[in-house]
Order: C-alpha cells, then sequence, then structure tokens
C-alpha cells in the first residue's frame, strides 16, 4: 500500500534559504532540505487501485501556473507547540489547485479531508520545546521571506508506508497550464 499524498516542490534556493533558518533547538527536529514541501492533499496509505484512480483525477487538473512565495514562520498546537511552518503567499490559483486535488481525491474514493487547505512548509517538528526559547526564535526569525517563484507543475509523492516521512520519491509530475512565463519580480499589490 502506498502513502501517498499531492505537493508543491520549492526550489532549491527557496529550500536552502530555509536550512539556513536551522538554529539548535532543544526538541526540534529539522525537516532535511531535500523533504521540504508544500502538501496539497495527503491521500495516506491507501491501495494500489485507489492510488492509480487518485493520479488519474489529478493528471486532469487544469489550474493556470503561478508565482508565491514563502512568508514569515508560525507554528501549530497552541500552548504546545508541534510544527514550526514557514507561510504562503500566493495568487487564488493556489487555492483552486488545493480543492482541485480535494475534488480528485474525493473521486477516487477517499474521505473529505478532516484538516482543509491551510498553505504552509513543515520546516520543523516540535517535541517538548520551550514556548520561551521558541518565542525567541520567531522573534529573530519570524519575518522571514523568500523570493517569489514561479509554480510551474504539481507533484504526486509517496513515503515509507505506515510511517510517512522521507525520503519522497516523485511518483508522476502534473504541468500546470501556461507554465512557460518566466517569474518576474511582482508589484507592491501582487501576487
Amino acid at each position: 500500500m502506498p502513502r501517498l499524498f499531492s505537493a508543491i516542490e520549492l526550489p532549491d534556493e527557496v529550500r536552502d534559504l530555509l536550512s539556513d533558518l536551522e538554529a539548535p533547538l532543544p526538541g526540534v527536529s529539522w525537516v532535511h532540505n531535500d523533504n521540504l514541501h508544500l502538501t496539497l492533499r495527503f491521500a495516506g496509505d491507501i491501495d494500489n487501485r485507489v492510488a492509480r484512480e487518485f493520479a488519474d483525477m489529478l493528471s486532469g487538473i487544469d489550474v493556470p501556473a503561478f508565482e508565491m512565495r514563502l512568508n514569515s514562520l508560525g507554528t501549530f498546537g497552541g500552548n504546545e507547540p508541534h510544527t514550526l511552518w514557514a507561510g504562503v503567499e500566493a495568487g487564488p490559483e493556489l487555492e483552486l489547485l488545493a480543492r482541485a486535488c480535494e475534488r480528485a481525491a474525493r473521486h477516487a474514493g477517499l474521505p473529505v479531508s478532516a484538516r482543509g487547505f491551510k498553505p504552509h512548509v513543515t520546516i520543523a517538528r516540535l517535541k517538548h520545546t520551550r514556548i520561551e526559547a521558541l518565542a525567541r526564535y520567531l522573534s529573530r526569525h519570524g519575518g522571514f521571506v523568500s523570493p517569489w517563484f514561479v509554480v510551474s507543475r504539481f507533484v504526486l509523492y509517496s513515503s515509507r508506508p505506515k510511517v510517512g516521512g522521507g525520503p519522497y520519491v516523485i511518483e508522476e509530475a502534473f504541468p500546470l497550464s501556461g507554465a512557460a512565463w518566466e517569474a518576474h519580480e511582482p508589484e507592491p499589490d501582487h501576487p
């Protein structure tokens, strides 16, 4: 049974910038540079028939290419944070792509995602991390902003069955329409 999820890859230079944020913090497990991505729809451990159906439905998605950047850092988990993430800034195409991936999953027979789509890139997992140390880290690095980059495709990743985690393997890549244009430095009111 493969463990699958659709995602957006990050360019090498953006992953390198995220890796530069790593700091020695007790209880923090940094995501390896090669495994940094933005999950669109987690499918989980599914049988081969459902996996094929999911991939077939993903291949029919027609969303235009778009620009995005990472913008700010934050945590999930409230008073007991468990995830350190980089936020995402993009136009409406990102939401369209995520909704299309959700429809593909439902058509393949998967239940509706319980989490909903909150665009972010997980950069570290936290376990018993002291709030004070995390607050100091966020005060130093929370204003992180990456350059804009073009998202010209999305991928179907597999991970280790039942346990997840990397290394992630690209099973298929799906181009977005109009992906031949070049990234530019956006105007201040862009995305």
